[in-house]
């Protein structure tokens, strides 16, 4: 589901927010044991900078150095009536493969295919087919099985002594921040957006009293779980605050949380791969169920590129 796809089905009981499971569930691996081998220039990601499950793939793929390994096409941030779309700037065509729409991407892989064209996805070459469109596995390809191809001195975003702990601080934000005003904003009853919302900031003021203490979620070094977290606090005060009614605080009233998304921004992959513009034309302009005026708001007027003052937090 694109962000700025109608709500999916909840409960019907409840006026929940559900989400479409992944179509296609492919795995890269370094030896090709799985079918798909780790190679360079086989693969291509498609995914769009408005888009928060996107933007973790982008940044992993930065901050590993496999923008020579694993190509990339980025879609219009405005979706038309099948779905993403490529860009004008490209001839409205993908250069890969020539196609007008992300869904002939998916008609290809399974010509009987009826749901939502979703990014990111991997596209391999060889075989003309998605591998993936499973966004959280993605991100973990790129960092566990490209590692003869990551730039040296590549961090390691999912070392195997802290998977557990990663997953399962990844989980908790996944449901209650990046799903959770996803829940709050599309709810269709008070009781699923109030409950969406008290568990959205209760996680919030949790992950500012952990900054407090260390400069990554993990401590010292960066990890999947700030890559799992950053999309949705970039996206927080220009976006979620109002748009989804998520408005008990903005990002930039947490001291910790605030300091440590600018850390992230001025880190390279992460503010590089951020595009305000983009993902406030993408949430504004296509969500009319939401805000029929499409207008765009201008603010909020903030510094990202303010000093951050963490590097003095190391544990």
């Amino acid at each position: 589901m694109h962000a700025g796809s109608p709500p999916a089905p909840g409960s019907p009981a409840t006026g929940g927010f559900g989400r479409q499971h992944a179509a296609f569930t492919g795995r890269i691996t370094w030896d090709g044991s799985s079918g798909f081998m780790a190679e360079s220039g086989r693969y291509q990601l498609y995914a769009s900078l408005a888009d928060p499950w996107s933007h973790r793939a982008l940044i992993a793929r930065r901050l590993l150095g496999l923008e020579r390994v694993i190509g990339l096409t980025l879609t219009d941030p405005i979706p038309g009536e099948r779905g993403w779309r490529f860009p004008d700037s490209t001839g409205g065509r993908d250069p890969l493969t020539g196609a007008t729409w992300l869904a002939e991407l998916y008609l290809a892989t399974d010509r009987e295919y009826g749901g939502r064209c979703t990014v990111p996805l991997l596209w391999d070459t060889q075989t003309q087919r998605i591998v993936t469109n499973d966004f959280p596995q993605i991100s973990l390809m790129l960092e566990t099985e490209f590692p003869g191809f990551h730039r040296p001195g590549a961090p390691d975003l999912y070392p195997a002594g802290l998977r557990q702990e990663i997953d399962a601080l990844g989980a908790l934000i996944h449901h209650t921040v990046s799903s959770g005003v996803y829940k709050a904003g599309l709810a269709t009853t008070q009781a699923a957006y109030e409950e969406a919302f008290d568990a959205l900031f209760t996680t919030l003021d949790a992950l500012e009293e952990r900054l407090g203490r260390r400069r990554f979620l993990l401590g010292g070094q960066l990890s999947e779980a700030d890559i799992r977290l950053f999309p949705t606090l970039a996206r927080f005060d220009a976006v979620y605050y109002m748009h989804f009614k998520c408005n008990l605080h903005r990002l930039a009233d947490y001291p910790h949380l605030w300091g440590y998304a600018r850390d992230l921004y001025q880190t390279p992959g992460f503010g590089d791969t951020t595009d305000f513009v983009q993902i406030k034309r993408h949430y504004y302009q296509t969500q009319e169920w939401i805000n029929p005026s499409r207008i765009v708001p201008k603010g909020p007027y903030v510094s990202w590129l303010e000093p951050h003052g963490r590097e003095r937090l190391s544990a």
